[in-house]
């Protein structure tokens, strides 16, 4: 299904709502979280350097958005004990969650199978997929408190076509999506949805990594595509589940 990327959102449409927005400290994590606070959302911006962070709480703030809260963790390396915590925090002080969007993830490396080096590729897995998982699994609890809560993991075009050499990033989001396809079936009777986004093209480091020969000045930007985000995390959007999204480029 595709999603136009260019979206209206109200205001005032995320009052009083909490969104967790991991991989929010740049790129499209922070497009994303500068559209939910613009809306007057109250944004948990999940990333891994207390120090990018700080500098994405500034620019949401000094552009006189709603502000944030700032949650440094570390993906690769985060145990059940610290999804725990950050569950009862998060109960403790909002008593319910929104939204939930997975954003970050690494690339990896673009080489054959055969000489895939392995402790990256176990890093790939546990940042793309395993702590998605856990991350989801903890906060369920706060998600079932909202009278309308949206969960987004995105994914990619490798994650539903195989392409070779992209290894463990692309096996992590066909994972995603089996995850999410799974998790979707499991709560349809809820009032969680839960979809996948391929946000397609967009000007990040991760995509000059990945094309580094691209010419970037025809790519767009991720503020030309977060507002499809915070449009399908809006309760203005149609209520859609275990669907496969795509924005428009």
């Amino acid at each position: 299904m595709i999603i136009e990327r260019e979206q209206t959102i109200k205001a005032d449409e995320f009052e009083g709502k909490v969104v967790l927005v991991t991989g929010a400290n740049r790129g499209f994590g922070l497009a994303i979280t500068m559209d939910l606070a613009r809306a007057g959302a109250t944004v948990i911006m999940l990333g891994r350097d207390l120090g990018s962070l700080e500098y994405a709480y500034d620019a949401v703030v000094d552009a006189g958005l709603t502000e944030p809260i700032l949650y440094p963790l570390d993906l690769e390396g985060a145990t059940p004990e610290n999804y725990q915590e950050l569950q009862e925090n998060l109960l403790g002080q909002f008593g319910k969650l929104d939204g939930l969007v997975h954003n970050a993830s690494i690339l990896g490396t673009q080489m054959p199978i055969e000489q895939y080096d392995i402790k990256l590729w176990y890093s790939t897995l546990q940042i793309n997929l395993s702590a998605p998982f856990m991350l989801t699994q903890f906060l369920i609890p706060a998600l079932l408190k909202s009278e309308d809560a949206r969960v987004i993991f995105m994914s990619s075009t490798v994650g539903r076509v195989a392409r070779a050499y992209w290894g463990a990033y692309s096996v992590s989001k066909f994972g995603i999506e089996g995850f999410a396809k799974t998790l979707s079936e499991e709560l349809e009777k809820t009032k969680i949805s839960v979809n996948t986004v391929n946000p397609g093209k967009m000007r990040t480091e991760m995509r000059r990594t990945a094309y580094p020969a691209e010419d970037s000045s025809t790519v767009p930007l991720p503020e030309e595509k977060s507002q499809a985000i915070a449009y399908l995390l809006s309760s203005s959007s149609p209520k859609i589940n275990g669907e496969q999204l795509t924005i428009s480029d």
